[in-house]
């Protein structure tokens, strides 16, 4: 059977989303003929701005992507942190680099799904997938939610769980605060749940 091609696309500054990206490929890679490659957006801030921000370094196993790649993947999982409520300014920049390939609609009718990072509830958990929504629109490409195919995970009330039936969701709080087992479960999950249905949708 063809190999299905599932392109994780993230950016991140303190490492949550990484770590969710990775459990997200994790997740994809348990389906049979599936492929599913790890992708960091460019940076757009300065070394001296991320060194004053004391961000760690970027993981070097895990190449930048430029977006005329996008169209070899036959699905997509897009993950950012949250910024007031949106996507970081790093992934919409990346979006907006997308025009040649938006003009030809190169990625009409490819499956993608969303995963976020914020500090709190208020930062966007829910926001942050609705408005990424709009670009994926533009694209053609068909918003993969979750629902609530994560069962009893989604109604979690005894502890702190990011996370919606948009996608896998992390609490970043003041950055000292990692994905917890849960939200890595969710996030294993949306990598096994995308690439099922990307796979039944290869043209």
């Amino acid at each position: 059977m063809p190999i299905t091609k599932v392109y994780i696309v993230y950016y991140s500054l303190y490492g949550h989303v990484e770590t969710m990206a990775r459990e997200i490929q994790r997740g994809a890679n348990s389906v049979p003929d599936v492929e599913a490659t790890l992708w960091q957006v460019p940076e757009t801030l300065p070394n001296l701005v991320l060194e004053k921000m004391k961000a760690p370094a970027k993981a070097d196993d895990v190449p930048e992507i430029s977006p005329e790649r996008l169209v070899e993947a036959d699905g997509f999982i897009f993950g950012f942190p949250s910024r007031f409520g949106v996507m970081a300014a790093q992934f919409k920049a990346f979006f907006d680099a997308t025009q040649d390939i938006w003009a030809k609609q190169a990625l009409a009718g490819k499956p993608a799904g969303i995963f976020w990072s914020t500090g709190f509830h208020g930062g966007g958990q829910e926001l942050s997938a609705l408005t990424a929504v709009t670009q994926l629109a533009h694209h053609g490409m068909v918003f993969v939610p979750l629902g609530y195919t994560f069962g009893s995970g989604m109604f979690e009330m005894d502890q702190v769980k990011g996370g919606s039936s948009y996608g896998a969701g992390t609490y970043a709080a003041d950055g000292s605060r990692q994905p917890i087992e849960l939200e890595l479960e969710q996030a294993f999950h949306q990598g096994k749940y995308t690439a099922e249905i990307t796979k039944k949708l290869k043209i």
